[in-house]
């Protein structure tokens, strides 16, 4: 560890941090471009192959972005994407990016730093940041946006510059330090561990965009939502924020585990996937498999959903957009079982359904799931914490779906528990 993060971990004051060097190297969760044709051919494509944990060159900093100390990360399936590339190798991404030119040069590399979330210390801010020192305590969300094109002022998600973070661009947060813009920034809660900081912003952050803001679902009271994945990262944020808003939250999961987990973020009725004939493939007959899970919703809780909360894709489309009521919504943020997804088409249009997309969070978006974070109506995901060293073989857990709720990965921080402040540091997040 270098003398400037040995200092971020001792708690050293801005003075301090600021006169300490930025080093040369830092250590780093990354792929490698000659990796990029090593699955072809390949059935199963484990991500443990192509997951570096070393050191890579540190970037030189944009006047309109800061440096961050990075104390922990988190697992999100982007990263597992990013490690098959597929569907495409994200070194296109940044080849893409960076033909951009003056800044965005720096991030065409033959590495790629992958990571979506983050949470640390400023230990260095560009020329332009206004609103953020050296020693402030920070969250990174993943929305890397353009603040001079004007459809972001409309929402940071419409503009055409908009790009992923830690998976569109290079730094990201799987890494000893991150480069991120400053309007990517929140300050973290005292209430929250580094861990705990670490993994909500890209799950939360997409969840409540779905289901909450006027872009997504607009759930309202008395709403009843299927979630699909209920104990997972993007489940167990959907369930928390459907009981939170007054809504009946059904989870769809794939093992008693799973579906304890599940109840235990506020489903108040849970389907195994077993019982309605879903494997992990598309069914070869959606609405056969419709049927048999409609009459289990019903059977729970009375009715058919106002809204699917879809992010599975391809194995699971077909269903949600036949299952939802008449009139109802499907909204979907991703597919990580294949882009490519069949429905009967009578259903959507004869039965007056919609179909939303969604993906990601503005920064508005974020803060306002941070200040529910921070007065403890919704409480982490997380389930279990790896460090940085054993990156691979937490992607691989959730890769392999073995995991419940996010997976948390310690970069800078020596052990779990750190980074409460205040009168928080004595109590236990609840």
């Amino acid at each position: 560890m270098d003398v400037l993060a040995e200092a971020v971990v001792a708690g050293a004051e801005a003075d301090e941090l600021r006169r300490l060097p930025v080093p040369a190297q830092f250590t780093a969760a990354h792929l490698r471009r000659e990796d990029v044709e090593s699955f072809m051919g390949v059935a199963d494509k484990d991500v443990r192959k192509t997951l570096h944990v070393g050191s890579v060159p540190m970037p030189e900093l944009a006047p309109d972005e800061v440096l961050v100390a990075v104390m922990a990360s988190g697992i999100n399936y982007n990263t597992v994407w990013s490690a098959m590339f597929e569907p495409l190798s994200t070194f296109s991404f940044l080849r893409h990016f960076g033909a951009k030119g003056g800044w965005a040069a720096r991030h065409d590399q033959p590495y790629h730093v992958v990571g979506s979330d983050a949470a640390g210390v400023i230990v260095r801010t560009g020329a332009g940041v206004r609103r953020w020192n050296i020693g402030d305590e920070v969250v990174v969300t993943p929305a890397y946006v353009d603040d001079e094109e004007p459809a972001t002022h409309a929402d940071g998600m419409l503009g055409d510059s908009q790009l992923a973070w830690g998976f569109e661009t290079n730094f990201g947060g799987l890494a000893h330090y991150c480069v991120a813009r400053a309007s990517q920034l929140l300050p973290k809660s005292d209430r929250l561990t580094w861990e705990e900081a670490a993994g909500n912003p890209l799950c939360a952050g997409t969840a409540y965009r779905m289901l909450v803001s006027d872009r997504g679902a607009r759930m309202t009271q008395g709403d009843i939502v299927l979630i699909w994945g209920a104990a997972g990262g993007l489940g167990a944020y959907a369930a928390q924020l459907v009981r939170g808003g007054g809504g009946i939250a059904v989870g769809v999961v794939g093992s008693e585990e799973k579906a304890e987990r599940a109840r235990a973020f506020g489903c108040h009725a849970v389907i195994n996937r077993a019982e309605i004939g879903l494997t992990g493939t598309a069914p070869a007959d959606p609405t056969a498999v419709g049927k048999r899970l409609g009459k289990r919703i019903r059977a729970a809780v009375g009715e058919d959903p106002h809204i699917v909360f879809e992010h599975v894709g391809r194995a699971t489309f077909g269903v949600s957009v036949f299952v939802v009521r008449r009139g109802g919504t499907v909204v979907t943020c991703g597919s990580s079982t294949g882009y490519l997804h069949e429905f009967d088409n009578r259903y959507l249009w004869m039965r007056l359904k919609r179909v939303i997309g969604s993906h990601g969070a503005n920064l508005q978006e974020q803060a306002a799931v941070a200040r529910l974070l921070d007065l403890g109506h919704i409480r982490p995901a997380l389930s279990v914490t790896y460090d940085l060293q054993d990156t691979a073989e937490a992607a691989r857990l959730v890769q392999a779906n073995r995991h419940t709720g996010k997976v948390g990965v310690l970069a800078l921080a020596p052990r779990t528990g750190l980074g409460k402040r205040g009168a928080w540091a004595q109590r236990t997040v609840t």
